[in-house]
């Protein structure tokens, strides 16, 4: 039986591509020397990677690694402040009230490939912090997803039998293979999966799908 659900984010429990590519393009406009627009939908292709190969892959014309570095600060920072003063719920359907009852048989944690800060404006803005158990992020740990969820859950003492991962994308699934644990794909999100050990499309159907694994 599973006990322990560790939750991505974007893609998972909210959307937030439109507000992030508000933030991104704005810090591109005041940098030099590049020229890219950032869409939802380009970002909704790159979510789930690490902070640092997004950058590689949206900046890869900025070759000195300080200035791209320092747009990708520049676009968290318009990004985290565009989603404080957000008034919008952006979470998906029945997220919020399922976590709610999920918590009340299972031990909720979140990892994500986000940068520090993030995590907790999620949880902040969902009104879930008091569910959430512990989490982690790229940010803190710079390893890939799949190390950072071993990270949480070896600081936690969660057995890896008793784990799931749920996600969006091929990366999430990649991530729970290398961390030893079940993977569940939330196929209303971002990416498409082959082969998870279960699939949910909408957050709602995740308690019934969790009592058959």
């Amino acid at each position: 039986m599973k006990k322990y659900l560790i939750f991505d984010v974007d893609g998972t429990l909210w959307d937030s591509t439109p507000i992030v590519a508000r933030g991104w393009n704005r810090a591109i406009s005041e940098a030099e020397g590049c020229d890219v627009v950032i869409t939802p939908e380009r970002l909704r292709r790159e979510f789930g990677q690490p902070m640092d190969v997004i950058a590689d892959h949206l900046f890869g014309g900025i070759t000195d690694q300080e200035r791209r570095q320092r747009l990708l600060d520049q676009c968290c920072l318009y990004e985290q402040k565009l989603l404080e003063e957000n008034q919008t719920d952006i979470s998906y359907p029945g997220m919020r009230d399922g976590m709610e009852k999920l918590a009340e048989e299972y031990r909720l944690y979140i990892v994500s490939n986000c940068q520090c800060g993030y995590i907790e404006l999620v949880m902040e803005k969902n009104h879930m912090t008091h569910l959430i158990r512990d989490f982690e992020c790229f940010g803190n740990t710079g390893t890939c997803k799949g190390e950072t969820i071993r990270t949480l859950m070896a600081r936690n003492e969660i057995p890896r039998e008793e784990a799931v991962y749920i996600g969006d994308t091929k990366g999430d699934q990649e991530a729970a293979k290398l961390a030893g644990i079940s993977f569940i794909h939330a196929a209303y999100g971002f990416g498409q999966v082959e082969d998870a050990d279960a699939v949910i499309h909408e957050f709602a159907g995740l308690g019934q799908v969790l009592k058959k694994l």
